[in-house]
């Protein structure tokens, strides 16, 4: 199969702040835009931002819904940590390490957009992890 790129749509209030978070903020490069809607590229991968006029709620917590990546080098999951705490993005979940010591190893924190979408963004200590380790129960922090 060739390469596919990953496309997700989701709620915004506005154009403009979404550009200055996401662009500005995560250096996604913004292709087409209107004033109801902007394509954001997140490292090769299609997000569009849709204006919505219904009122958009928090979720509590981190579950059911976020999005974000997997980082296959640590010093890419650094540095855009680093370039997150530089912008003064705002952590939902500050930088931790999950399951230490275990094959589901992995570094992660998570951003909350100026429209409350939460943004997860992931380094595994050990590859096969990722879809992998099929025998290990665990999942998340619930």
């Amino acid at each position: 199969m060739a390469h596919a790129r990953f496309h997700l749509a989701f709620p915004v209030a506005n154009v403009a702040d979404t550009k200055t978070f996401y662009a500005e903020g995560l250096g996604c490069q913004v292709g087409r835009e209107t004033a109801q809607s902007v394509i954001l590229n997140l490292m090769g991968h299609q997000l569009v931002a849709h204006v919505t006029e219904e009122p958009i709620q928090p979720q509590r917590g981190i579950y059911p819904r976020h999005f974000g990546l997997v980082f296959d080098a640590e010093a890419d999951w650094e540095a855009l940590l680093e370039r997150s705490q530089r912008a003064g993005l705002t952590f939902y979940q500050a930088p931790k390490r999950r399951f230490p010591g275990s094959l589901l190893d992995h570094r992660t924190f998570f951003l909350v957009d100026p429209f409350q979408n939460l943004l997860e963004f992931k380094y595994y200590c050990h590859p096969e992890a990722i879809f992998g380790a099929a025998e290990l129960a665990e999942i998340g922090d619930r």
